[in-house]
């Protein structure tokens, strides 16, 4: 099931990329594995897939012990700043970076452990106030904040707009989230502002994602199924 899923989410993103003049080299499939036991994180990896996305520090860790090395992990939850080192540790990438407090310690820690820790900020574009992100007004005074903290390689953004009840809703959203990053860029406030990573679509709407510029899909149900939780 998982290899036929995994399959059939390839060849529709690499539809829609093409069908909108993208690379779809340039899609990344983070499967989101969250309630997804190592054994399934195992037998995606036998399918082909290398990236994966957790949301629960404990869980992660568990998992990540058993597994591959070279799988690349990302954290995709809120995470609170005492919380830091063992994120700093686990992950590659750091999606939800939403406040300066978050980023020095990630910072701090990433440059005891001497690597460069990869992170998003997160961004609350539907102004949604049960869920976490800066507000799009406050992004770049939090971007200017972070340009000192030298073991973090801010890659660019990651949202997770309002809930619809069809895919052509979030829409706005991923656009919004775009121009965002475009007004970013010419500011010189990313990593590599030649190549701004956008996080933005999940199972039911990932396709109009890719469509309006995601760099990474964040996939859990249309690759796992129904999960409940370990």
């Amino acid at each position: 099931m998982i290899c036929d899923n995994l399959e059939h989410i390839r060849a529709a993103v690499r539809a829609a990329a093409l069908a909108c003049g993208r690379n779809p080299d340039a899609v990344k499939i983070v499967a989101v594995s969250k309630h997804v036991a190592a054994a399934g994180v195992a037998a995606a990896q036998a399918c082909g897939q290398t990236v994966f996305g957790e949301n629960y520090l404990q869980e992660a860790a568990g998992k990540i012990s058993q597994l591959d090395p070279a799988l690349e992990w990302h954290c995709i939850g809120h995470l609170q700043s005492n919380k830091a080192a063992a994120a700093a540790s686990l992950f590659q990438v750091i999606q939800t970076v939403d406040r300066l407090k978050l980023a020095a310690a990630l910072d701090k820690q990433a440059a005891q452990l001497g690597k460069q820790l990869d992170v998003l900020i997160q961004v609350n574009v539907g102004r949604e106030p049960q869920k976490s992100g800066v507000l799009p007004e406050q992004a770049e005074e939090l971007l200017q904040a972070m340009q000192p903290l030298a073991s973090l390689r801010v890659r660019g953004l990651m949202t997770m707009p309002p809930l619809g009840r069809e895919p052509e809703e979030s829409r706005p959203w991923f656009r919004s989230l775009k121009q965002l990053s475009l007004q970013l860029a010419e500011k010189g406030l990313f990593y590599d502002n030649a190549a701004v990573e956008l996080s933005m679509g999940l199972s039911g709407d990932f396709l109009v994602a890719v469509e309006e510029g995601a760099t990474m899909i964040r996939i859990g149900t249309a690759i796992f199924g129904e999960r409940t939780r370990q």
